[in-house]
């Protein structure tokens, strides 16, 4: 994506998409892009029905499908927006700790931009079986010029010229981590970027989640209370919560002190504290 004075517009022009386990009930969309025009990878077939086993990855579970952005319903085409309201930084929590929206400050926006934290998950690099935690500066580390915090810069000025909402959203794990939580429900995770777009989150109630010092709702629609907050959804013991949100929190500084060296006070201090 490119962001000018004038707004954002998408230097894609397709998209290109898991289908491991693909179902139309799971992923109508996509399930329905996959036609005459479309490309897919690694997948299994019947050479006699050409019906697809989305299921099958004995090939690699990372079997995609690339089509042309116009497959999509209600897209908008020439994809080029406005200026935003909201920018969204994902992540894919494997610990289970971080909360599924928080709404960031200016200096956390930068912190966590630069850090670029998630996860590496089942299929997405050969070797890779379950989860692992991992940081790439900006979410695109080998593709910089720069130093990550000239980045982080560009896009503090371009919220504030703006005056964007930054949020951080968390598809991973809650109730625990790999192995023992779950992955947020795909329908948890839309209905939270609903009410961000919405303006519901803008208006909401927010309360802090220590260690990382972020803000996260109160209440969002159609999302059950207890998953908001990753404490209150451990299935296990508070220790075993403590001692398992501080080795993310230590991941994250020492991930930092790459990048302290340009990073001013204040950028330093959003990240968690221990």
């Amino acid at each position: 994506h490119v962001w000018t004075e004038s707004g954002v517009f998408n230097i894609e022009g397709g998209c290109y998409a898991k289908t491991i386990d693909l179902s139309a009930e799971k992923e109508p969309e996509i399930f329905n892009a996959i036609r005459f025009g479309s490309v897919l990878e690694n997948v299994i077939y019947d050479e006699a029905t050409r019906v697809v086993d989305y299921t099958d990855k004995s090939i690699t579970e990372n079997t995609r499908c690339a089509y042309p952005i116009e497959f999509i319903p209600n897209a908008k085409v020439p994809c080029i927006g406005g200026k935003p309201q909201n920018i969204v930084l994902l992540t894919c929590d494997a610990f289970g700790v971080l909360p599924p929206v928080a709404k960031l400050t200016p200096a956390q926006a930068m912190y966590h931009f630069i850090s670029g934290y998630t996860a590496k998950i089942a299929g997405t690099e050969e070797g890779v079986t379950e989860p692992e935690a991992t940081f790439s500066a900006c979410f695109g580390q080998p593709f910089l010029v720069w130093h990550p915090v000239k980045y982080a810069q560009m896009l503090a000025q371009k919220m504030q010229e703006n005056n964007v909402n930054v949020w951080l959203v968390n598809t991973g794990w809650n109730g625990g981590a790999y192995g023992i939580g779950k992955r947020i429900s795909l329908k948890y995770s839309r209905a939270i970027i609903d009410a961000i777009h919405s303006g519901e989150l803008e208006k909401a109630e927010y309360t802090n989640y220590g260690v990382f010092n972020l803000q996260i709702p109160t209440k969002v629609s159609n999302v059950p209370e207890k998953v908001l907050d990753p404490s209150q959804a451990w299935e296990g013991t508070t220790e075993e919560f403590t001692q398992t949100i501080s080795k993310l929190a230590g991941l994250f500084q020492a991930n930092f002190k790459e990048y302290a060296d340009q990073a001013t006070p204040e950028i330093i201090s959003a990240g968690p504290q221990l």
